[in-house]
């Protein structure tokens, strides 16, 4: 199983525009033949116009062979890249290998979510993940991690993992409590030897996100 995260840089004032197309033209015309969505943000803090949106695959061979046929696809080629395309002004994308597995959606809607991308030394982010996982039941005492990964390309020295919240007041609080944690402060204290750059992105859900 492989993750693809993209994210479209929007030029400024596009958004709602391509967010039509997307809710209209594109989800309709790729469903979830093509891969599947596993969530449809747009950034609130952190870099603005900015879309991100998750998919998975069984393997890197099974991505490869559906993006060729969605890319024969008419509905998507003639109907919505074209409306799309000169809405955005950059492309980027990370294929990413599971740690811990997307939860699914539980059927709650007006939820936040963090998005944290942490640049490792070189072999670091597959450490980051196993010291992830030994201290995973202390951490979701406060908050449920909601996925986590690590970088196959174009960076492999990454860490990158989602949370989700109530509101981000549910997250100030869930963080302030869990940094009282003898287990938590721990994991934390083998984090400095490991890291090269921290980002963290505020994602709201669109209104066709599986993730809500």
């Amino acid at each position: 199983m492989v993750y693809e995260l993209r994210c479209y840089t929007l030029f400024p004032g596009k958004m709602p525009e391509y967010l039509k197309a997307a809710e209209t033209i594109g989800r309709p015309a790729r469903g979830q033949k093509f891969g599947i969505n596993c969530g449809y943000w747009t950034a609130e803090f952190g870099a603005l116009n900015q879309i991100w949106h998750l998919w998975k695959y069984d393997s890197l061979n099974d991505r490869e062979r559906l993006r060729g046929e969605l890319a024969r696809h008419k509905p998507w080629i003639e109907g919505y890249v074209p409306v799309i395309r000169p809405l955005i002004q950059r492309q980027d994308l990370r294929v990413m290998n599971a740690v811990i597995d997307i939860l699914p959606d539980d059927g709650t809607t007006g939820n936040v979510y963090e998005l944290r991308i942490y640049r490792t030394v070189m072999g670091g982010a597959a450490q980051y993940g196993e010291n992830f996982k030994k201290v995973r039941a202390a951490r979701d005492k406060y908050s449920r991690i909601w996925g986590a990964w690590t970088g196959e390309f174009p960076q492999p020295n990454e860490w990158i993992h989602l949370w989700r919240y109530k509101n981000l007041q549910e997250r100030f609080e869930a963080r302030a409590a869990a940094m009282k944690d003898p287990d938590w402060q721990a994991y934390l204290a083998k984090g400095p030897a490991l890291l090269a750059e921290m980002h963290s992105t505020l994602l709201i859900p669109t209104n066709y996100s599986p993730l809500k």
